[in-house]
């Protein structure tokens, strides 16, 4: 049987920095309509089942009304069986249950922290990631039912995971010995130890950025690395900037709408597993894609590692290019 997963995160681009930018805010009614599109692009090339995360939203159950009212639901729809409290935790636990349920691919809805939470789960299931967050440098901007036809594909079993996906960097973050967490873009070391609103938003008080990749077209703390180095997602290396330093100026987008002239060090370059260590004199906070997440203290022992270890991450227009020369979409 051909299956695919969605997790749309209901709570994705509502944090404060949507009321301190120029951000586009997708809401819920919105993700319910992308969520159509994409059973309607995979139902139509192929695939028989979906499992979606349950939300205090409801997305999944809004889906099923309106396409069973429309009569256009021929897939059979599953919404997870699982307990919810509106947490980032909602998309660990049910991309952790469709990777066990062997899903051919996991559809994200959501933005950096949205997917950040669904790879500390998935590590064979190839995930295609859509924009409804709020930083997007990891997601893509593409319409739900092309999104949709992509899952199918993958999903057949027809195509190998190296011809049509990559896998992905990410940051792994060790405190005093022990690993803590994970990033997929950026991991932000700041002088604030209160963590407050959970998401990281202004400069105050930021010492370091950590990034697996980073471009000036990126929206978000590691575009500030991008507008001075350019690290592709295929770069064997990550990079870090000292913000105590000031030997460059750099003009970056930090937030939409929001340019800061900010003072900065050179480049540093990062190798594949390579140990990063940071030995702080003061007590603060990582902020891993965008939210704060580990508090530590002075003379704890950090530790930062760039590796391969991400998930898998569909190439969604080489996906679709691979199977149309195949005549996948063929009738």
């Amino acid at each position: 049987m051909i299956t695919i997963g969605i997790i749309a995160n209901p709570s994705s681009g509502k944090d404060i920095r949507r009321l301190v930018s120029h951000a586009t805010v997708v809401d819920n009614n919105e993700k319910v309509n992308i969520v159509e599109r994409i059973i309607l692009g995979a139902q139509g090339c192929g695939v028989e089942k979906v499992y979606i995360m349950p939300d205090t939203f409801q997305i999944g159950y809004r889906v099923i009304d309106k396409l069973s009212i429309s009569k256009e639901l021929n897939t059979n729809i599953e919404v997870l069986d699982m307990n919810i409290n509106g947490e980032t935790k909602d998309s660990v636990i049910a991309a952790k249950d469709m990777e066990d349920k062997k899903v051919g691919a996991l559809v994200v809805l959501g933005g950096d922290g949205t997917n950040r939470a669904v790879a500390k789960s998935v590590k064979h299931v190839p995930i295609i990631s859509l924009s409804t967050g709020t930083n997007n440098v990891y997601p893509e901007m593409i319409e739900g039912t092309v999104a949709g036809m992509a899952a199918a594909v993958v999903a057949s079993g027809k195509y190998l995971l190296e011809d049509i996906s990559r896998k992905d960097k990410q940051i792994e973050i060790y405190k005093n010995g022990a690993f803590t967490d994970i990033a997929l873009v950026d991991a932000v070391i700041s002088k604030k130890f209160v963590i407050g609103s959970r998401a990281i938003w202004d400069m105050e008080d930021i010492v370091k950025v950590i990034v697996s990749r980073a471009h000036p077209a990126s929206i978000g703390f590691s575009s500030l690395v991008g507008c001075n180095v350019i690290v592709k997602e295929n770069d064997d290396f990550g990079a870090c900037i000292d913000l105590t330093e000031d030997k460059y100026k750099v003009i970056a987008p930090i937030a939409a709408g929001i340019l800061k002239e900010v003072k900065l060090g050179s480049a540093q370059r990062i190798k594949l597993n390579e140990k990063y260590i940071i030995k702080p004199k003061y007590n603060g906070m990582i902020a891993l894609d965008g939210e704060r997440e580990i508090p530590f203290k002075a003379d704890d022992a950090l530790v930062v590692k760039i590796t391969r270890n991400g998930p898998y991450h569909v190439d969604i227009k080489k996906t679709l290019e691979i199977a149309q020369r195949d005549g996948f979409f063929n009738k």
